[in-house]
């Protein structure tokens, strides 16, 4: 079991002046936060959806950095190694509409030929994503029972950060790329549900992989220090908190050599087989980000001290490093 505090009852995230609320600090199996941040110029909010199909990998993000909004929509042809992409940056965030609470309302951006439109409802989520030679029509499914990791991570009373992360949720439905339609079947979607403001300059490694009945989620650098993780396994949609900060290790000259993951409770390796890159510069506004998708070997250990096997768990591991 892990040291954290569980979070069992609503909350606000921010006191009335805007500051961290220190009864906000700690963790969550269901999304209880509300982000009611205040203020300009350092809030970040995002919701990030991964969707892992048989022969595509897909990844949207809508983001609002209250001076810009970077929204994108990403596709890997597993097949072939083709990626297909449309990336905005939206001054100002203008036309953004970020919900303060994770798992309920209706997130949408726009701009620059790139709409995303995300509806929580009581069975999951719809998700429509559709630029000029990109459209993506799917509906993500909330099973009964099913459990997300909520953490709230402190630099300070006023640098803070709420994430959700919601792993191995089954998805369905449509994706077309240029000409060609996609049925999507037999996939699963994780969502990275982001608000909070950011220290400046910092690094992040994040990592997620999931199988039928199985996931993974686990999180290094930028929680270290804090006595806040975001790492988890989850068995049959029931979450495992694991409170330990993990070593990685992994070759940034060669992005694609196995990455090795390390902790009391986790042992794992992952194996990537393709690096997707991303990079922006924007005066003040910086970003570099070296996703590589693959699968998992190891394993972890669960709540009641069993080791359970990662293998074949597919999914991704990455660096980002931010100067925003």
């Amino acid at each position: 079991m892990t040291h954290e505090r569980e979070i069992t009852d609503p909350v606000d995230l921010c006191l009335p002046g805007g500051r961290l609320n220190p009864e906000a600090v700690g963790w969550t199996r269901r999304p209880l936060h509300r982000a009611n941040l205040r203020g300009w110029g350092r809030r970040k909010r995002w919701e990030y959806w991964g969707i892992v199909t048989p022969t595509h990998i897909v990844g949207l993000v809508a983001a609002s950095l209250d001076y810009a909004g970077l929204h994108g929509l990403y596709v890997l042809d597993r097949a072939t190694g083709r990626e297909s992409a449309k990336d905005v940056v939206v001054p100002l965030a203008r036309g953004a509409v970020m919900p303060d609470r994770s798992g309920s309302g209706t997130a949408s951006v726009s701009g620059g030929g790139l709409r995303i439109d995300l509806a929580d409802h009581a069975g999951g989520t719809t998700i429509r994503a559709v630029s000029e030679a990109i459209e993506l029509d799917v509906e993500v499914a909330r099973p009964g029972g099913h459990e997300s990791l909520g953490v709230v991570v402190p630099w300070g009373a006023d640098r803070f950060q709420y994430t959700v992360k919601d792993l191995g949720r089954p998805a369905r439905g449509t994706l077309r790329v240029g000409s060609l339609t996609h049925r999507i079947v037999d996939a699963f979607a994780v969502l990275d549900h982001g608000r909070g403001k950011w220290p400046y300059s910092v690094v992040w490694n994040w990592a997620a992989g999931c199988a039928p009945g199985r996931a993974i989620q686990l999180g290094g650098k930028w929680t270290d220090g804090t006595g806040s993780t975001e790492n988890a396994l989850f068995l049959d949609g029931r979450m495992h908190k694991i409170g330990d900060e993990l070593e990685w290790l992994y070759d940034r000259h060669d992005w694609k050599r196995p990455w090795r993951i390390t902790g009391p409770r986790v042992q794992a390796e992952f194996h990537p087989y393709h690096e997707k890159v991303a990079k922006t510069a924007l005066l003040v506004v910086a970003n570099e980000t070296h996703q590589c998708f693959g699968h998992f070997t190891g394993r972890a250990r669960a709540d009641d001290g069993s080791w359970i096997d990662l293998d074949g768990l597919t999914g991704w591991a990455e660096e980002a490093r931010n100067r925003w």
